[in-house]
């Protein structure tokens, strides 16, 4: 007996009328879909243009350059295709039960969209073998999806329950429009959830109908359908056409309330993505005074000041509540959540609210920009130059003030944010014979003190150690002692832009005068701004942070690494290290790789609490991240306290002594470890 060749008929049973409805229908429902698309678009558009048509001799074009192109189809491919930032977080439940919706949901669009192909197209290849393989491919992944659905309630709910419990207990501060809750957990939410199980419910109904109505010999191809048909018996044609109504119903539903549930972060989520900014992340982005002339302000005001990205990244947003997960000042109680400072812009995107009293200052001043919430952003939204961008309004109108007001004027006046003299700078070299630029001495690197490595006596013994380990390796190095001056990376985030730029043109007038092309520093901050920021100021530097050089000089043998006992020492990551400038093995290269790990270590660290310009302000004892901190690296049991920034040594040394005040447990910069290590000749 010769069977049919395996495919499957579009619009079974209908007649011409019926389906001259559904098309009305569906195209109404697009219509309406895409009114309101234009409608966000509108609102983008308020918004500064951004670099997507411009080529690389500033020539703008209505279409996207190739080299845009090029960064869009890899950025969709990276964070939408392979979905890099979603597997990085949450891994036991939040990640794979994302995965799941979203691979069944593009193979269920795929799948659609190939139909569509095969009906309307002139080549019709929607069967046989491709056909047999399709079906059943396409059946499997729509389980995933579906499990991936159910588990996202399920899991929305049970967090909602414990949020609740917790909430008795928080300050009445960060309950403010949910402040405290990192997840969203409006009833928007599992709205979402029903319609997209149904939709998949009634899909697989749709397809047992289908087979129930007209059964053919390879319906076993699509498994789940083929049971369900089985179970539910023949069915008559009008009632394969009742199913069939039924879920278009729902894909109406869909088409029309995408673009108002948090749904459209399908869509808004891969443009985002495509057209990311290629700065790094420790790269804030520079105001010039022409534009200052032109709007005749700093900073951003209204979110039309923001860039077109900046507003459509608003849209994109799931408030998944990654950002605030992670967020150190969230997690000590501070009213800052990144989530809901993204959906106070997007509300002052509709409404044309003022910024600041739409996010509120007190969040503002809260955040450490340790860039946290940008590593956990799966739709790569720039929390962290939202608020610089705010904050820049902010002291531009003269509205800071207190101790980090002070560090301002301390830097404008003495180049310090202590506000020592610049002699103070050359004090830490006395009897140490240090070679210095001004002397004419021949150098590979400049070794960048800063501020805290000049005065803050902690901080000294990390830069006496530092230096006393480049000549014991015979490295050719030289400093600029008093011409050295503050990179301004305090003010920059502070807000105070135009005070980081006269300081980074000051220090790099600096550097061309004495030929400076390598460069390395104790404090990442510094290391920060000197390698993404001070490129735009003419200072086209390689810059290394002291563990990357010390490394290099270990694995030439030039110096000993340390050896601790296994446990013995634990090491923290620097945020502007780990996380915003990709440094973590070099550390742990020089500890022997002996290190008992906190819980959150690398890219994934816990900020000390001290960036953003936090260092100069006032902290409650109760909300300092640093104790956070200190307690999971107590945590790890070991009695050594590893670090390689001068922030962290002294936030975590203040935070070591309140945490565990009876406990002996030394904090020790990764040079000093060294020092110590070639000091005895340890092998």
């Amino acid at each position: 007996m010769k069977y049919p060749e395996p495919t499957r008929e579009e619009f079974l049973f209908f007649s011409g009328p019926e389906k001259v409805l559904f098309y009305v229908i569906v195209y109404a429902c697009l219509a309406y879909m895409v009114y309101q698309i234009v409608g966000r678009v509108c609102l983008w558009m308020q918004g500064k243009p951004v670099d997507w048509y411009k080529t690389r001799e500033g020539r703008t074009y209505w279409v996207p350059t190739q080299d845009g192109l090029k960064h869009w189809v890899g950025n969709v491919s990276t964070y939408v295709l392979a979905q890099k930032k979603v597997r990085s977080s949450r891994p036991k439940s939040g990640a794979p039960m994302h995965l799941m919706i979203f691979y069944g949901f593009l193979t269920l669009f795929l799948a659609t969209t190939l139909l569509a192909i095969n009906t309307y197209g002139p080549i019709k290849f929607h069967k046989g073998n491709y056909y047999l393989a399709y079906e059943m491919f396409v059946d499997i992944m729509g389980v995933v999806f579906l499990v991936g659905v159910a588990w996202a309630a399920v899991r929305r709910y049970l967090n909602l329950k414990s949020e609740l419990g917790l909430a008795m207990f928080d300050e009445p501060k960060q309950m403010l429009q949910r402040r405290r809750w990192p997840m969203s957990q409006s009833a928007n939410d599992f709205w979402t959830l029903g319609l997209l199980f149904v939709m998949g419910v009634t899909g697989y109904w749709l397809e047992a109908a289908r087979m129930s109505a007209s059964p053919q010999p390879f319906d076993w191809s699509a498994p789940v359908g083929h049971l369900w048909s089985e179970l539910q018996g023949p069915f008559s044609p009008l009632s394969y056409k009742v199913v069939w109504w039924f879920h278009m119903i729902w894909v109406f539903v869909f088409f029309c309330v995408l673009p108002k549930m948090r749904l459209r972060h399908i869509v808004m989520a891969i443009l985002t993505t495509a057209g990311k900014s290629e700065r790094p992340m420790g790269q804030l982005k520079t105001i010039s005074m022409e534009e200052v002339e032109q709007t005749e302000q700093i900073g951003v005001k209204f979110t039309k000041d923001l860039s077109r990205w900046n507003l459509m990244s608003l849209d994109a947003c799931m408030e998944c509540g990654r950002c605030t997960e992670v967020c150190p000042a969230w997690n000590v109680g501070k009213i800052l959540n990144p989530k809901q400072v993204v959906q106070d812009v997007r509300g002052a995107m509709e409404s044309g609210q003022d910024m600041v009293a739409a996010i509120g200052a007190e969040a503002l001043w809260a955040c450490t920009t340790c860039n946290a919430c940008v590593e956990a952003c799966p739709v790569l939204i720039r929390h962290v130059d939202l608020i610089v961008d705010v904050r820049r309004n902010l002291v531009s109108e003269g509205q800071l003030s207190g101790s980090a007001a002070t560090m301002l004027r301390q830097t404008a006046s003495t180049s310090h944010a202590w506000g020592q003299p610049s002699s103070v700078r050359e004090d830490w070299m006395k009897g140490m014979d240090i070679p210095m630029c001004r002397d004419g001495v021949e150098f590979d690197y400049l070794f960048w003190v800063g501020c805290a490595g000049a005065t803050d006596p902690a901080a000294v013994k990390t830069t006496k150690a530092t230096a006393e380990l480049l000549k014991k390796a015979n490295v050719k190095f030289a400093c600029l002692g008093r011409e050295e001056a503050c990179t301004g990376d305090p003010a920059r985030r502070v807000g105070e832009e135009f005070l980081f730029q006269e300081k980074a043109m000051q220090n790099a007038s600096v550097f061309e005068r004495y030929g400076v092309k390598k460069v390395v520093t104790t404090c990442p901050h510094c290391m920060n701004s000197l390698k993404n920021e001070y490129g735009e100021f003419g200072a086209k530097l390689e810059v290394f942070h002291h563990s990357q050089l010390l490394q290099d000089l270990v694995s030439k043998g030039a110096l000993l690494a340390a050896k601790p006992q296994k446990g013995e020492v634990t090491f923290h990551d620097p945020c502007y290290l780990g996380r915003v400038n990709e440094e973590s093995q070099a550390p742990r290269d020089i500890l022997s790789n002996e290190v008992a790990e906190p819980e959150h270590a690398r890219h994934k660290t816990l900020c000390c609490g001290a960036g953003g310009g936090r260092m100069w302000m006032e902290e409650t004892p109760s909300q300092r991240p640093s104790n956070r901190r200190a307690e999971e690296l107590i945590a790890t049991g070991a009695k050594t306290v590893a670090v390689g920034c001068p922030f962290c040594r002294i936030m975590l040394g203040d935070s070591l002594k309140q945490v565990r005040p009876d406990d002996e447990i030394r904090i020790l910069d990764l040079a000093e470890m060294l020092q110590e290590a070639n000091a005895s000749g340890q092998n």
